[in-house]
């Protein structure tokens, strides 16, 4: 889809778009698409004090199609703009789609990486081996909104000869005086790996090592980002085809991360053991990137490919959104998650009752001596805490989605944030996660707990609604 299509068609966004404002599931602090599909955040980037937040997009259909980039930005995580899609499908090489890729500043220009889509369709392909082109495109930008010209760097030919078609989402960063391009991979054995390309001038790239586990986790890695906080290296995936264990892997596709050792100049590495990012429902293809205060920040993708699990917002033109922005950081050689500082801009004054009844919330509990727990709100969503494992159970309201757990040594802290149709639940400051999408029939809170546990502190807010200018 070109630039020309896209304006052609805006009649029919307008029609989503008055649909979607009858939907009560619309969020009020989470991006969702202006209309149709939303999926993974791409070139996500601060430049000249602005945030900018790409991400996948189809604009006519809420179930699936062409992908573009859309495009929004922000300056202070509270008031947003929006823009027309940023990169079109307009050239052979993505005609099927600008699928996921990254930004990298350097010297005033903004250099986007992303993997165009082609998908041949003159006879029949099992489309891994034969059928596909994931080929790998850059542009650069001075403004992070307008550029020039699209440069094709590789093509399926210009990877290891032992990959199949899947190679794509490219992730760049610095190390040592060269710059370093990460590639999720599928190879011919199917096996998940990633491959490192070597630059030393951000166009021309030189195949140098890849990453491989010793042994097989899943037969494809999405959407890597390899990052270094506190001088300690992580490699954040998305394996595919990863068999349930237990509580864990619960999902049919899975978002965490190894801990790695990695010496890029002698090509040698040690993969720890890979721990799941988030344990809700609605997460996928997240995506980091530092601030202009060297925050290590992540946004997903509140959604999750091939899931069995459904959307009613579908029948209102649109599906899906991003979750909330999050800083990084390392404790006991874990990532833990914590809800950018700036969201407590949001904030209404403080509430220390525990009947809440508003509709838009963030809840936050402290206990000390926590046994067991058993949270319920809007009637329907159950938080449950017992011999140590955490359990969100959704019943009616998840549409498909019903239990998951995490252990935990011990319980201290919750914080839970309730959109419209969204719960994300950050436990013990942020050691771990869940983010789940859910549709309750009535919205209010409606906060009922009991079980063994001291309550040392608790408080609630409403939250105002992010503002969106177009």
């Amino acid at each position: 889809m070109d630039k020309k299509e896209y304006i052609n068609r805006l009649d029919e966004q307008k029609k989503l778009q008055k649909m979607m404002n009858t939907d009560k599931y619309l969020l009020n602090f989470h991006l969702i698409p202006p209309s149709g599909w939303l999926n993974d955040p791409n070139g996500l980037c601060e430049f000249k004090g602005i945030n900018h937040i790409y991400y996948q997009y189809t604009p006519f259909d809420a179930t699936w199609g062409m992908k573009l980039w859309g495009h929004y930005t922000t300056a202070d995580w509270i008031t947003y703009k929006e823009y027309e899609p940023f990169i079109f499908s307009d050239i052979p090489e993505d005609q099927d789609g600008v699928y996921s890729g990254s930004a990298f500043i350097k010297d005033d220009k903004i250099y986007f990486y992303y993997t165009g889509n082609v998908k041949h369709i003159d006879k029949d392909y099992d489309y891994i081996v034969a059928g596909r082109e994931q080929n790998t495109i850059l542009i650069t930008s001075n403004d992070g909104f307008t550029y020039k010209d699209k440069k094709v760097l590789f093509k399926n030919i210009d990877y290891p000869s032992d990959m199949s078609c899947h190679v794509r989402d490219p992730q760049i960063f610095e190390k040592n005086n060269f710059y370093y391009m990460v590639l999720g991979a599928r190879d011919l054995k199917d096996v998940g790996c990633v491959l490192i390309y070597q630059s030393k001038d951000l166009i021309t790239w030189n195949y140098h090592m890849r990453i491989v586990p010793e042994k097989k986790f899943g037969y494809m890695w999405e959407c890597p980002n390899l990052i270094e906080i506190d001088n300690k290296m992580f490699l954040i995936c998305c394996p595919q085809g990863v068999e349930q264990e237990g509580i864990n892997y619960a999902n049919i596709y899975q978002c965490g991360y190894f801990p790695i050792d990695l010496d890029l100049e002698n090509k040698k590495y040690s993969l720890g053991k890979f721990k799941e990012l988030d344990r809700g429902f609605d997460i996928y293809a997240p995506q980091t990137f530092l601030d202009e205060n060297n925050r290590r920040i992540i946004i997903g993708w509140m959604g999750l490919p091939d899931a069995e699990y459904t959307n009613p917002t579908v029948k209102n033109g649109w599906q899906h959104a991003l979750t909330m922005p999050r800083e990084l950081i390392v404790k006991n050689n874990q990532l833990y998650q914590i809800p950018l500082v700036e969201f407590k801009n949001l904030r209404s004054k403080i509430n220390k009752e525990l009947n809440c009844n508003k509709e838009n919330v963030e809840l936050d509990f402290n206990f000390s001596n926590c046994k067991n727990l058993e949270i319920l709100l809007r009637n329907e969503i159950k938080l449950i805490y017992k011999d140590n494992i955490f359990t969100l159970d959704l019943k009616e309201c998840g549409y498909g989605r019903d239990k998951r757990s995490v252990y935990l040594t011990s319980l201290k802290e919750l914080q839970i944030f309730l959109d419209n149709s969204s719960i994300e639940i950050f436990i013990n400051s942020g050691e771990e996660v869940f983010t789940s999408r859910c549709y309750s029939k009535d919205l209010k809170t409606d906060l009922k707990i009991s079980g063994e546990y001291e309550l040392k502190d608790f408080s609630w807010y409403e939250l105002k609604k992010i503002e969106i200018n177009k």
